[in-house]
């Protein structure tokens, strides 16, 4: 009997949830069309530009860094969490109905964009949120052509079946971490360096790269770390974080465009601005 399109796609959401299970990461068969890319920079572009606490910027520098929770203010972030296909990944790998618990677009400037250490998402989510467990997922979105110059993001393949690393002391002091320090270059939570390096030794890394459009997905707990931008070339990545319903934090206390309080399911809507291209 002859295969039909719902048979092709359960078997490459199954090859894709179980590469994502091995080794903490998988790449969909598609991309974003040049005319969706176009308009999402367009978007980023605009928000950059505004006054705000969602736009950071680099230490001591008038550069910005990222943006942050763009999807609750600006329409086409708003209709680009909603895509079918990205939202029926995010549910077959979180492992049941999501809402967007994250968004943002970090900005490595031409020259200027510094370096991300190693570290993992679910430190944060974990010790400063109270997510019970790494039931999420990141989608990531390359909206410029990422190369070995330009700081792409750097994984370390099945490092997030380790659980948490190098986790800091509890404070004693009473006092609460600084967010600001959650999205610097100054990370709270950080993977030693000497242990990514030896993990890096023995199960390899995995470089990001490749053409503006590109998707890339990874999971909260895998070790990463991108380098400082050298290029004249600036790398944005645009990051979707979707969290299972049913693994969202009782009480977050971080500004709700970091972590989001509308855990209501994402319903599925189709926009043809941002259109994806099969490989």
């Amino acid at each position: 009997m002859a295969s039909t399109a719902a048979d092709t796609a359960a078997t490459s959401l199954a090859d894709l949830k179980s590469a994502y299970e091995k080794d903490g990461w998988c790449e969909p068969p598609f991309r974003f069309s040049d005319d969706a890319v176009a308009l999402l920079q367009e978007r980023v572009l605009s928000i950059s530009r505004e006054q705000r606490p969602e736009v950071v910027h680099e230490k001591d520098s008038g550069t910005v860094r990222a943006i942050h929770g763009c999807h609750t203010f600006d329409e086409v972030c708003a209709a680009l969490v909603r895509l079918p296909r990205l939202v029926e990944l995010a549910e077959e790998l979180a492992g049941g109905p999501v809402y967007v618990y994250q968004f943002k677009v970090n900005l490595k400037q031409a020259h200027e964009g510094a370096a991300w250490p190693w570290h993992q998402d679910f430190a944060f989510w974990h010790e400063e949120d109270g997510m019970p467990s790494p039931d999420a997922v990141n989608i990531a979105v390359s909206l410029d052509d990422v190369h070995e110059g330009n700081g792409p993001l750097t994984a370390l393949p099945g490092s997030h079946r380790l659980g948490l690393l190098d986790l800091p002391e509890d404070r004693t002091d009473g006092t609460e971490s600084d967010w600001r320090s959650h999205v610097s270059a100054d990370l709270a939570y950080t993977v030693n360096d000497d242990r990514a390096q030896a993990l890096a030794a023995e199960s390899g890394r995995k470089v990001f790269t490749g053409p503006r459009g590109s998707v890339q997905v990874f999971h909260p707990s895998i070790v990463h770390s991108s380098s400082n931008n050298l290029s004249a070339d600036r790398r944005a990545l645009l990051l979707i974080t979707y969290n299972a319903v049913a693994n969202s934090p009782a009480h977050p206390t971080r500004p709700a465009f970091l972590v989001s309080r509308d855990t209501t399911p994402v319903e599925r809507r189709a926009d043809e601005r941002l259109d994806l291209v099969s490989y």
